[in-house]
């Protein structure tokens, strides 16, 4: 039996895995280290799909919508961030699998003008997604 409760917390420790991860591979890349920057990537991505699979098991196996409690300057700053990070979230999945797609077809040049743009979103979506999870169960946690 699964406790559902620990799945934000989960998912917040694969968010910042990913953006670990994804820090990592540039890091190497931009050393020209290819074989470690494969390997970083390869493993953002993989955290990336079990954070999306524990995700959906949580808000539409479980949980639904998860209410935020804070009051004041910060709720608008909350939904600024999380307006954007969902957006994002949405956009940045084609934008990985064309940038995969080119690496793993060998189309580096093509790679790089994407993953140009792909790097800085999935990047955001990674950090904003802790963001999201420490302002909703941490700082502001619900009834």
């Amino acid at each position: 039996m699964i406790d559902y409760t620990t799945l934000p917390h989960v998912n917040a420790v694969l968010n910042a895995s990913s953006g670990a991860l994804l820090a990592a591979g540039f890091y190497f890349i931009r050393r020209r280290r290819v074989r470690a920057h494969l390997t970083c990537m390869v493993g953002a991505l993989c955290v990336s799909a079990l954070f999306l699979v524990s995700y959906l098991v949580y808000h539409f196996g479980h949980q639904g919508v998860t209410r935020f409690a804070g009051q004041g300057l910060v709720r608008p700053v909350y939904f600024v961030i999380l307006i954007s990070h969902t957006i994002l979230a949405t956009a940045i999945v084609p934008l990985v699998a064309v940038t995969v797609w080119r690496a793993g077809r060998g189309q580096f040049a093509r790679h790089t003008r994407i993953a140009r743009w792909t790097f800085p979103l999935w990047l955001y979506v990674s950090v904003t997604g802790v963001v999201v999870y420490l302002m909703l169960y941490q700082l502001y946690p619900p009834g």
